[in-house]
């Protein structure tokens, strides 16, 4: 059966959101046009909206509607403690999970010379210069544990300590109810060197 062009458009269009492929974008489709076109009015409407109206935060660069975000405009946040993160999904996962209330940096990505991606698209340039400000007392480093992500936080730390701010890494390891023996080695060497007093 072909599918009309515009059909076919559409289809091409969402195969664009990560981890969907020509079937799921082919029901997702259907859907729309068969049972919801009031879903999918509203979803090209908000997404027409958010194209045109989100950008990043001027210090921390997560997504926002405003000059400053949220949390970077909030007085209850921690000015002294700054938590670097790869992506503003990142900043969400340690928002709805720990406690912290220091302030974000958001890296919208990690090192990857292969990629073409240095530390200028990653705004360490900014970074270095709320650092040089001294007002950051501590450097939380959260981006994630893959040799990109453990090559940021080396560059980034390194970077840190020229400016006399202490740095500290969060810890990687065994999750909460996993079992040693199903643990890869690389999990295990981390957990292990990273073991405290208690």
């Amino acid at each position: 059966m072909s599918t009309s062009r515009l059909i076919g458009q559409l289809i091409e269009s969402l195969r664009c959101l990560p981890g969907v492929g020509p079937k799921s974008a082919q029901r997702m489709a259907y859907h729309l046009l068969e049972y919801d076109r009031d879903g999918g009015r509203l979803l090209a409407q908000v997404l027409e909206q958010s194209m045109q109206q989100i950008g990043n935060c001027e210090s921390c660069r997560t997504l926002s509607e405003e000059q400053l975000c949220t949390l970077c405009a909030s007085e209850r946040r921690d000015r002294s403690q700054l938590c670097v993160v790869e992506t503003p999904a990142d900043v969400q996962a340690l928002e709805q999970s720990i406690g912290y209330t220091g302030l974000y940096f958001v890296l919208m990505g990690h090192l990857s010379p292969l990629d073409g991606i240095g530390p200028e698209a990653l705004g360490l340039d900014v970074l270095d210069r709320r650092l040089r400000t001294g007002k950051v007392g501590e450097l939380i480093l959260a981006t994630n544990p893959t040799v990109e992500g453990e090559a940021t936080a080396h560059f980034i730390s390194e970077m840190a300590h020229g400016h006399g701010v202490r740095v500290t890494r969060i810890a990687h390891g065994v999750p909460m109810g996993g079992e040693l023996e199903y643990i890869d080695s690389n999990t295990l060497s981390h957990a292990f060197a990273g073991r405290q007093d208690i």
